[in-house]
């Protein structure tokens, strides 16, 4: 698979429409939550926060938090055309999707929870351009995870 190219108007694209859900994170965050476990009901053991509940949890500082993180981590500037991200954060992040089990078709699920979202969020503002933006960006993140998920699997004894 090639370079993921990132655009400077889909990086504009993408932090628009962020400034836009940010206005309403708790609502935004329960709806993405919600679209994870309506598309993958299994999907809510992984979440620490989801797991002792029937519900995802209105007004929940770590559910709000991931998903905070999950967007800001994809908008992060892009350099040369690519989504920049510290590696340290992507160590991280790698870590803990390892430790929780995440496999490759669980990228996919937030993937199509984020565009859930995003088309909830953004109403009339929604549309194929920003839609393909942040799929840009979420696939060159999942893409960093995946490889640093896969990097330290092999470094265990």
């Amino acid at each position: 698979m090639g370079e993921i190219v990132f655009t400077d108007k889909q990086e504009a694209l993408v932090k628009e429409s962020w400034e836009i859900l940010k206005h309403d994170i708790p609502k935004y965050s329960l709806h993405f939550f919600s679209q994870i476990l309506e598309i993958a009901p299994p999907a809510k053991d992984m979440f620490s926060f989801l797991r002792d509940t029937d519900e995802v949890p209105h007004n929940n500082p770590k559910l709000k938090a991931h998903a905070v993180k999950t967007c800001e981590t994809a908008i992060q500037l892009r350099e040369k055309g690519k989504v920049a991200v510290p590696d340290t954060t992507i160590q991280y992040l790698g870590s803990v999707h390892l430790k929780s089990g995440v496999l490759d078709p669980h990228f996919e699920v937030v993937k199509e929870a984020l565009v859930r979202t995003l088309k909830e969020g953004l109403g009339e503002k929604y549309n194929e351009e920003v839609e393909g933006a942040w799929s840009q960006a979420y696939d060159h993140l999942a893409l960093a995870i995946k490889a640093e998920m896969k990097q330290e699997n092999s470094q265990k004894p």
